[in-house]
């Protein structure tokens, strides 16, 4: 492998990882503190993907298309954890079966407004547009926007979660959310506040991903899948952990499709089949 092309594998890794990232970063912090898996994470990744290209090619605005994407998925998160989630809370069935069913709901309603064709955004006014070009090196900015974009996200949760008043009573519920309950807390507002966030988190990563990688209405489901394998090999409830794993799970999907290519699926699972055996918590997580 030349040295070129290692250097954009591990620019792909680390944009990929990034977009894994946002999507992990608020399914980690509701499956922590909630215990709740929550399986319409991804839907909520497909109404911000879609209405951002709308959003996009109407207004010629990225950034408007972004934020359209982020709020427009938190009150659909919003109205799953006040409408739906609430009412069977503690009910580990009902609550999967719920998501299951948004999920497909969205996705459904998803195919028939828009079809089944896959769509991309187009590039519109304050989205990072050609390459980079270092020499004989040339790279798209638009990835490295990503990883800048998720770098500042990331840097203000940790440091919300980890110095903040709110950040620490997240820490006391991720920990003991009856001991938390019981000091007084309105561990129910918390849920609330954490699934908000979680779903923006989830609908700025559609927004974004939408100029990354093709968008259809099934793409909800398989970047699910990606998340549950960074939380896991992160840890439940932890940002540090997210980061972490979804940096490897990235760099190890850019490397295997170009090396490995018949071994794409293997090598990201497998990390996983490892961590759960030897680690059942996670590299970062703590004990349920």
């Amino acid at each position: 492998m030349s040295g070129y092309l290692f250097l954009q594998q591990l620019l792909n890794g680390l944009s990929f990882g990034a977009l894994l990232f946002l999507i992990a970063s608020g399914f980690t912090l509701v499956f922590g503190l909630m215990r709740i898996s929550n399986l319409a994470h991804g839907a909520f990744y497909v109404v911000g993907a879609y209405l951002a290209v709308v959003v996009v090619a109407t207004t010629g605005n990225f950034w408007a298309g972004l934020v359209s994407g982020a709020l427009v998925a938190a009150i659909l998160g919003f109205a799953l954890e006040r409408g739906l989630l609430r009412r069977v809370r503690g009910r580990e069935m009902p609550e999967v079966l719920i998501t299951v069913g948004v999920s497909f709901v969205v996705a459904d309603l998803v195919l028939a407004v828009f079809g089944g064709d896959p769509k991309s955004l187009t590039s519109g006014q304050g989205a990072p547009v050609g390459a980079l070009v270092i020499g004989d090196f040339a790279y798209p900015q638009y990835r490295l926007f990503i990883i800048g974009f998720t770098v500042v996200v990331g840097a203000a949760l940790f440091l919300a979660q980890k110095y903040s008043r709110f950040g620490a009573i997240v820490r006391a519920g991720v920990d003991d959310r009856e001991t938390a309950a019981a000091l007084g807390i309105r561990i129910d507002r918390v849920f609330t506040v954490v699934f908000l966030v979680g779903a923006a988190l989830a609908g700025a990563a559609g927004a974004i991903g939408s100029g990354l990688l093709s968008l259809s209405p099934t793409s909800g489901t398989e970047m699910l899948l990606y998340a549950m394998v960074v939380v896991i090999v992160g840890g439940l409830g932890s940002i540090t952990g997210a980061a972490v794993g979804a940096v490897g799970i990235g760099l190890i999907d850019a490397f295997t499709k170009v090396l490995l290519p018949e071994f794409a699926y293997f090598t990201i699972f497998a990390p996983m089949a490892l961590v759960l055996v030897l680690r059942p918590r996670g590299l970062f997580g703590r004990a349920l």
